[in-house]
């Protein structure tokens, strides 16, 4: 605090300092306010009352859905929560649950290149992925469609250090086993850009032009990598070849991918479908199981299971949600939402800040926007989205009216032309519901 001082003339004409009181500290009204455990709980007639003119829209379909109080974990309201269903990309919710719940928040996967057995393959090197699919072959001055993303010239240059000079390049994708589509994916959605075949090694999550938001996707993404590691090397791409590198093969060059908890920001805010998988191999790898879609999905359930969270009715063959093929309930859902914003599972509350928020980031940023009907959400709610065909669904939290944090999972199957509009309309509700005694 800086004090004034003011001469003034005394009676004599003499000179004396006065000192000015210090002003009053300045106050001001904080933007952001912690939430009060004592905020009243909405009664459970009180919610059912106030969604019910929503519940009767019939674009929602059929409809499990579940809300419950955060703190306490009591359920508030359901509707045939406990039915299997199609989840859609909501399934991300039990994938980053489960990578958080297993894996170190600053895990970086590894992609190296190695030599070939030099006797036998001279001037041979071996791209070996390690399952990270953000690796870019854009040119160290550009960004790439993943930030803080390995780079190919990086693999480059430290191979050019190594001393080998390279005369042919192999893909070795023998980290990730089984199938590279998984069942209940529709082809057309590799050139419709949502999803490339899952291989260990990959560009841009096999993106063809990945500066393009639509772009569609590579059918064969590890060879297109080992293509660009040849360009790279000034070696022929026509002849990069698929192989296994030799055990205790002399390492060439290493890159990693950027933290966990950095890719599941991404995986979770666009929804992004192959970071999904390959987290999902991930659990699998560190829980050993095979780093496949099964292996995936059992490490996932097994590891949600020890949690306490109740799994009964999950039927998934992907770590995604995008197979028709999956099932799963809005109890399940609400349950790993609740563990996140309760007290009982503090390795969770990191899933939080990984929702987008309505009306303002990820795949909610061009949603609950509208005054007067589902705007008042903005900003109060934070959710992941699901869309397939006829499919719509929301899991998240939101704090309602009095101040009380809700936790809640919608799915609705078979929804009409305006689904999501009604599933919007319905979430919004809980945040201007109040409804309490």
């Amino acid at each position: 605090m800086v004090a004034a001082a003011f001469l003034t003339a005394g009676d004599h004409g003499t000179k004396h300092t006065r000192i000015a009181p210090e002003p009053h500290a300045a106050t001001a009204a904080p933007g952001v306010v912690p939430v009060t455990a004592t905020a009243p709980v909405p009664t459970e007639e009180g919610l059912a009352t106030t969604l019910a003119a929503h519940l009767a829209d019939p674009n929602l379909g059929r409809l499990g859905g579940r809300v419950s109080d955060a703190l306490t974990g009591k359920q508030l309201w359901q509707q045939q929560s406990d039915m299997p269903m199609q989840p859609a990309s909501t399934n991300k919710v039990l994938t980053a649950a489960a990578a958080l719940l297993t894996l170190d928040r600053e895990a970086r996967v590894t992609t190296r290149v190695v030599a070939a057995d030099q006797a036998r393959q001279p001037g041979v090197v071996v791209l070996v992925g390690g399952g990270d699919p953000t690796l870019s072959a854009a040119p160290p001055d550009q960004a790439s469609w993943y930030p803080g993303a390995a780079r190919i010239s990086d693999l480059a240059d430290q191979v050019r250090r190594s001393g080998i000079r390279p005369t042919a390049v192999q893909v070795d994708t023998s980290a990730f086993s089984g199938p590279t589509m998984a069942p209940g994916w529709d082809p057309a959605d590799i050139d419709g850009g949502d999803v490339a075949p899952i291989e260990s090694v990959m560009l841009d999550g096999g993106r063809i032009q990945p500066a393009t938001v639509d772009s569609t996707r590579s059918h064969t993404p590890a060879l297109d990598a080992g293509r660009a590691l040849a360009i790279a090397l000034g070696v022929d791409p026509a002849t990069v070849r698929t192989g296994v590198a030799p055990a205790a093969a002399r390492e060439l060059a290493a890159v990693h991918s950027a933290p966990l908890i950095e890719r599941l920001g991404q995986m979770m805010s666009v929804s992004d479908n192959v970071m999904a998988e390959c987290i999902g191999r991930e659990v699998a790898a560190a829980m050993h199981r095979p780093r496949s879609f099964a292996g995936a999905v059992d490490a996932v359930i097994s590891r949600l299971t020890t949690a306490h969270i109740d799994t009964t009715g999950a039927a998934l063959v992907d770590s995604s949600g995008l197979s028709v093929d999956n099932r799963l309930t809005a109890k399940t859902l609400d349950e790993v939402m609740q563990a996140a914003a309760g007290p009982g599972q503090p390795a969770l509350r990191p899933l939080l800040d990984l929702l987008p928020v309505a009306g303002g980031s990820g795949t909610l940023s061009d949603r609950f926007l509208e005054p007067g009907s589902n705007g008042d959400a903005a900003g109060w709610l934070r959710a992941k989205t699901g869309s397939l065909t006829g499919i719509n669904a929301l899991a998240g939290v939101v704090t309602d009216s009095s101040g009380r944090v809700l936790t809640f999972a919608f799915i609705s199957n078979d929804a009409g032309p305006t689904g999501r509009a009604a599933l919007d309309a319905l979430a919004a509700r809980l945040r201007t519901c109040g409804c309490v005694a």
